[in-house]
C-alpha cells in the first residue's frame, strides 16, 4: 500500500497566514492562538513541506522598528537554515489595515497609492534577501461596490502604473523576481478588478515588462465564479504564464472557502493534479488554506498534512488513468490524437481548394459519428474512486 508521504521534492508549500489562520471570521472571534513564524518552519518541514510563503504582515509588525524587524528576520532566517525549507514566494498585505479600504494601488487617494508602492517595495527587498523569485499580488481590496465610486478604466491605467514601476524597480536593483497576479471575483470587495485567469492575461499584455508578469490562479477563485480551474490552468500554461499556483478545496458557487486540497470539487482537482504533472510546470504546489475554525492546533497540522496526501494520492490515481491500455485505447476512439493535427496544414489555398472539405463533405455521416467521451468518462472516475 502506498503510504503517499510527501517529501521535499515534491515542491509543497504553504503561507504562513494557512496554518496560521486564528480561525477568525466576520461573524466570529479567533479560536485558536497566534502561530509563532518559526514554529510554523519546523512543524511544516516535520511534514516534509518544501517551503513556506509570507506577507510582510505575517512575518513581521506593521510598525515594527529597524532593530525589530532584523531580529525577527534573523530568527526567521535561522529556522529556514536549520530545517532546510526555501521561501519561494512572498507577497504584501494591501487589504487587512483600515487605510486600504478603498483599495491599494487603485486607492482614490493618491497618498494611499504612493504608501501601498512604498510598503510593497519595502517587502519586495525582503523576498529577494530570502530568495524568492516569484512575488504574487492579489488586489483584494482594487474594486468597488457601486458604479460612480470608481472609474474602471482609470484604476487600470492606477494598476499598469503601479506594475510598471515595480518591475522597473526589480529590474534595477538586479533581483531575480517574477511577479504573478492573483485573480479573484469578489470578495472582500463587492466586485474585484482582474476577477479571472483570462482577465490577468489580458491585462499583463498592456504592460512595459510582460515578460516579468504572469498568473498566480487559486483553485476556490475561479471555481467561486462557476469557471472550470483546470481550463484556467491549462490557458495560463498555454500563454507561458503559469508562474505560481495556489491550491486549495471549493464546494461551488458561495464565499471563498479555503478548504484543504482535495475537499471541494474532487473531479477539478483530478483533473488539475493530472494537467499539473504532465505539464511543463515546475513551481511550487502551494497550499492556500484555512484549517476549520472547529480546529485546534492537532488539527491545524492535520488538515495541512492532508493537502499534500491527497495530492499524491490523485497523483497516483493520475498516472494509473493514463497508464491504462484501455484508457488509451478509449483515448483513441475519442479521437483525441486529431486535436493534435493542424486544421490546414496546407494553409489557405490548400483549405479553399479542397473539395472535400466542403463542396464534397458529408456532414450528415459526420453528424452520425459518437465521440465514446462517457466510456473514457467513466474509466476516469473508476480511477478516481480507486476501482481500477
Amino acid at each position: 500500500m502506498h503510504e503517499f508521504v510527501p517529501t521535499p521534492e515534491h515542491r509543497f508549500t504553504f503561507g504562513l497566514w494557512t496554518v496560521g489562520w486564528e480561525g477568525r471570521d466576520p461573524f466570529g472571534d479567533a479560536t485558536r492562538a497566534p502561530l509563532d513564524p518559526v514554529e510554523a518552519v519546523h512543524r511544516l518541514a516535520d511534514l516534509g513541506a518544501f517551503g513556506v510563503t509570507f506577507h510582510d504582515d505575517d512575518l513581521l509588525p506593521p510598525d515594527s522598528g529597524d532593530a525589530d524587524r532584523r531580529a525577527r528576520v534573523d530568527r526567521f532566517r535561522k529556522a529556514l537554515d536549520a530545517t532546510g525549507l526555501t521561501v519561494p514566494m512572498a507577497t504584501t498585505n494591501l487589504f487587512t489595515h483600515p487605510v486600504f479600504k478603498d483599495g491599494a494601488f487603485t486607492a482614490n487617494d493618491r497618498d494611499v497609492r504612493r504608501y501601498a508602492l512604498r510598503k510593497t517595495i519595502r517587502n519586495v527587498d525582503l523576498a529577494a534577501e530570502l530568495g524568492a523569485g516569484v512575488y504574487v499580488a492579489w488586489g483584494g481590496r482594487e474594486g468597488a461596490e457601486s458604479g460612480a465610486a470608481k472609474d474602471v478604466r482609470v484604476a487600470l491605467d492606477r494598476m499598469k502604473e503601479a506594475f510598471d514601476l515595480l518591475a522597473q524597480y526589480v529590474t534595477e536593483q538586479g533581483y531575480d523576481i517574477r511577479f504573478a497576479i492573483e485573480p479573484k471575483p469578489n470578495e472582500p470587495r463587492g466586485d474585484i478588478l482582474l476577477p479571472t485567469v483570462g482577465h490577468a492575461l489580458a491585462f499583463i499584455e498592456r504592460l512595459e515588462r510582460p515578460d516579468l508578469f504572469g498568473v498566480n490562479p487559486e483553485t476556490g477563485h475561479e471555481q467561486m465564479a462557476g469557471l472550470n480551474f483546470p481550463h484556467g490552468i491549462a490557458q495560463a500554461l498555454w500563454a507561458g504564464k503559469l508562474f505560481h499556483i495556489d491550491l486549495n478545496g471549493q464546494s461551488g458557487i458561495k464565499y471563498d472557502q479555503d478548504l484543504r486540497f482535495g475537499a471541494g470539487d474532487l473531479r477539478q482537482a483530478f483533473w488539475l493534479v493530472d494537467l499539473l504533472e504532465s505539464a511543463p510546470y515546475t513551481g511550487p504546489r502551494h497550499f492556500d488554506f484555512k484549517p476549520p475554525r472547529t480546529e485546534d492546533a492537532d488539527g491545524v497540522w492535520a488538515s495541512a498534512a492532508g493537502c499534500m496526501r491527497n495530492y499524491l494520492i490523485l497523483k497516483e490515481r493520475a498516472a494509473a488513468f493514463r497508464a491504462d491500455p484501455e484508457v488509451r485505447a478509449a483515448l483513441a476512439a475519442s479521437r483525441l490524437g486529431e486535436l493534435a493535427l493542424p486544421t490546414a496544414a496546407d494553409g489557405l489555398r490548400g483549405l479553399l481548394a479542397d473539395r472535400s472539405c466542403y463542396e464534397e463533405f458529408d456532414r450528415e455521416a459526420a453528424a452520425t459519428r459518437g465521440m465514446a467521451f462517457e466510456h473514457l468518462d467513466q474509466l476516469a472516475l473508476d480511477h478516481l474512486l480507486g476501482a481500477r
